[in-house]
């Protein structure tokens, strides 16, 4: 039976693909991939999916290789060329699934580079992506390798690569100068890998991909051959300080389970950290930082109602908020009533600073014990 208190997260399939063909539109005649994630960030890989492959869409990058063997069977091996990448790279013994779910290793190191050349040495040709660290200093070949990859291309023997690709580590900031930079290394690297005398014996050139979400928006110079945007397909603003171009895809609602009129030197909550100054109603919602409601908005952030600005008051519980309603009319203040934490009033971007984080954490944080409704593209 389902819980007519539980909190509701409501995903717009339609905005995901409005926001897709913008970002095609953004970066043509390259290609746009997409970044499915952690379960794309949460609002459900097998639901996203194959809409996006419908639209279009052939390039889906995932980090693990239970990420991706689950994504495949969204979309079957056979289904007219969807490509999944495994952007964490190539766990030892994993080759095997790997090649069975039809998956593309992105490989990071040479100690990678090399059990995959053992392994299609052994099982048959098949595709990979080599991934170049050019100053994020996280995954990828670093500066020693890639210099010893261009000067003997013999070290990829064997290799049928599909992608080269890098992140860079500055892109919602158009102005930082280590943009450029990263840039001009990643250009480097791909003249070099790229040249017409080492795409030989068959082998077409690999794809150049550098762009996630925000560096989308660097403009031209960063799209290469395919870009792979997440968090602007979700909804969150790719460029710090400007106007989000991108629709908002995710709603989360939860309910009033009880009002409490309060007054003066009474406190609220967990370590009565929260004292009250004078007559006022005290709603309390069914939600807390075990739905991904982080315990930095206690007396920070706010919940809309209808509308109206409601500031939390006190600390967040596991299960539980509380917001102060005593300025809003009780016809729109009642138990069974929903109230927005993201929504028209209040972005994920929004919620995300006064929690003191970014969007990217508070959606990939967002519960498993919402009752999730899908709207749009037919849904």
């Amino acid at each position: 039976m389902p819980d007519s208190f539980a909190p509701v997260l409501t995903v717009d399939l339609g905005a995901i693909l409005a926001n897709y063909r913008l970002l095609c539109t953004q970066v043509r005649p390259g290609l746009c991939g997409v970044a499915m994630k952690a379960d794309a960030y949460a609002v459900g890989a097998a639901m996203v999916a194959p809409h996006l492959k419908r639209a279009g869409c052939n390039h889906f990058f995932v980090a693990t290789v239970d990420e991706g063997l689950a994504l495949r069977q969204v979309l079957p091996q056979f289904d007219g060329g969807a490509r999944i990448y495994l952007l964490n790279g190539l766990p030892p013994g994993a080759e095997r699934d790997i090649a069975g779910g039809d998956l593309i290793p992105i490989l990071n190191s040479m100690a990678e580079i090399e059990r995959w050349q053992a392994f299609v040495r052994a099982a048959g040709s098949r595709p990979a992506g080599l991934q170049f660290d050019t100053g994020l200093n996280r995954l990828g070949l670093g500066r020693d390798d890639s210099l010893r990859l261009i000067g003997d291309p013999h070290l990829l023997n064997g290799l049928d690569i599909a992608v080269v690709m890098s992140h860079l580590a500055c892109a919602d900031d158009p102005e930082h100068p280590a943009n450029r930079l990263q840039l001009d290394r990643f250009r480097e690297i791909a003249d070099n890998l790229t040249a017409p005398s080492l795409v030989t014996g068959g082998r077409t050139r690999p794809l150049l991909s550098l762009a996630a979400s925000s560096s989308i928006f660097l403009g031209a110079d960063y799209h290469f051959d395919l870009v792979r945007p997440g968090a602007a397909l979700y909804g969150i603003n790719p460029v710090l300080g400007a106007p989000n171009p991108l629709q908002p895809v995710v709603r989360l609602q939860a309910k009033i389970l009880q009002l409490r009129e309060v007054d003066l030197n009474m406190t609220v909550g967990y370590g009565a950290s929260h004292q009250v100054r004078g007559p006022t109603v005290l709603a309390t919602i069914g939600v807390g930082y075990a739905d991904g409601i982080f315990r930095s908005l206690g007396s920070r952030g706010a919940v809309y109602v209808a509308g109206q600005r409601a500031p939390i008051v006190g600390r967040i519980s596991m299960d539980l908020i509380t917001v102060d309603v005593g300025h809003l009319p009780a016809s729109v203040c009642q138990p069974g009533m929903s109230v927005d934490f993201i929504g028209p009033d209040q972005s994920i971007d929004d919620l995300a600073r006064d929690a003191g984080t970014i969007g990217y954490e508070l959606l990939t944080h967002l519960g498993t014990r919402f009752q999730r409704r899908y709207v749009g593209a037919g849904a």
